[in-house]
């Protein structure tokens, strides 16, 4: 496996032939993926990252897809698009049939160039939205809770939260100005008159590190009955802190998929200065599921340790989500081609069509991934911090998925 920082990207058209050509003759199959290990989200990749990796090593230690090895390219690009543009283009060279993108801006330059490359991307909880609909973007599969999902079901769990009842209730929506932290605004917008719910936006610039004045515009002048909080990157640690020095409880407060992360509670100070913080997942918290043993046990057979970055659950357990889903693919395209490993990044897409029931021993959702539905439910679970660690306090979860669905159909 690669990782090949930015700096590196000005290949040779011979060294890409060159690395074509070995590809070929060692019978692998080659997945692009985009990284933030450096940039402003690195608490986010560099245990995100890391997670996909080691699904991929586990599924090569069994000999591979039908006896075809899967080889990533990684790519950090530092959360800046162009570096991701570059990515992009050295995936494709090299004969990528599935790119893993990182980062809402990224998505959005990238979705032309998938289509017409016919080069399926995957965007994890964030991206387009509107990317559900696989009959408009075909080659765009976000293979978790969009946004709008997310959005949705924050003011569900919020509405269950306030007795069942939001009419004449303050909801505030504390975001990162952004095209990511934005994405949510439409189904939060469109509940709010639903619902009688007077909604409040309050934007925090990038980086994201100040935001005293919000904080205390929500808790003492705005005095919120809940705070959906879509912060990411050091801002969701800053909120937390924020959050309690103004008096607002935390127990008030759901933090949006990325804002939900180990490294955010600990960029806080620690499991102590966040209890009652709930957080929302695509993929489940914590290190109980057996694929984790599997790793584990593949590091010890090594005579290893397992990774540190197994820690961040969270993260980690989001990297394992999406590797778990690309070889997914890449497996019901292989069999589609009767176990050949010539497929093309087409047959990867309808790969993923194909998608049903696989949950990977509980960690993944309940998708079904299909033609018309690239988000496979937008299914979430809602996590809270007690003691040292994340409580599960619902079970898997939609919100207002009608309202979602006819959303995504009219974008």
């Amino acid at each position: 496996m690669k990782h090949v920082r930015s700096g590196l990207l000005a290949a040779s058209v011979v060294a890409a032939a060159t690395l074509q050509a070995a590809t070929a003759q060692a019978d692998e199959i080659v997945v692009g993926m985009q990284c933030d290990r450096t940039g402003p989200t690195q608490t986010v990749g560099t245990f995100l990252c890391p997670g996909y990796h080691d699904y991929v090593k586990l599924i090569n230690s069994k000999g591979g897809i039908d006896g075809h090895t899967i080889k990533v390219l990684e790519i950090d690009h530092e959360y800046k698009v162009p570096p991701g543009m570059e990515a992009y283009q050295r995936f494709k060279a090299e004969g990528a049939v599935i790119v893993a993108i990182y980062g809402t801006p990224h998505t959005q330059a990238l979705t032309p160039l998938l289509h017409s490359d016919k080069i399926p991307g995957t965007s994890p909880g964030f991206g387009s939205a509107a990317a559900a609909n696989g009959t408009k973007y075909p080659y765009l599969f976000p293979i978790a809770a969009t946004y709008w999902s997310q959005g949705a079901a924050a003011v569900q769990f919020a509405k269950d939260q306030l007795g069942g009842e939001l009419k004449g209730k303050k909801i505030a929506y504390l975001y990162y100005d952004n095209p990511a932290g934005r994405e949510p605004l439409p189904i939060l917008q469109k509940l709010a008159e639903m619902e009688g719910f007077q909604l409040k936006e309050f934007a925090v610039p990038p980086p994201g590190v100040e935001m005293k004045v919000q904080v205390q515009d929500i808790a003492r002048r705005f005095r919120a009955d809940f705070v959906i909080n879509h912060t990411f990157g050091k801002a969701p640690s800053v909120s937390i802190n924020e959050m309690t020095r103004n008096g607002f409880k935390l127990s008030k407060m759901v933090g949006l998929v990325w804002a939900a992360g180990e490294s955010n509670i600990m960029g806080a100070g620690g499991w102590d200065k966040a209890q009652g913080f709930n957080v929302m997942q695509f993929a489940g918290a914590g290190s109980d599921y057996p694929v984790l043993d599997e790793i584990k046990a593949l590091y010890k057979s090594e005579g290893k340790d397992a990774p540190k970055e197994m820690d961040s659950t969270v993260y980690y357990n989001r990297g394992l989500l999406a590797a778990a889903l690309h070889l997914k693919a890449i497996e019901n395209a292989v069999r589609a081609k009767g176990g050949s490993s010539d497929i093309t990044g087409e047959d990867v897409k309808n790969g993923f069509e194909k998608i049903r029931d696989f949950t990977l021993d509980g960690i993944l959702p309940p998708m079904a991934i299909t033609k018309e539905d690239h988000e496979g439910g937008g299914w979430v679970r809602i996590f809270r911090v007690e003691g040292q660690g994340f409580k599960p306090i619902t079970e898997w979860m939609h919100g207002y998925r009608d309202v979602v669905v006819e959303m995504v159909k009219s974008h």
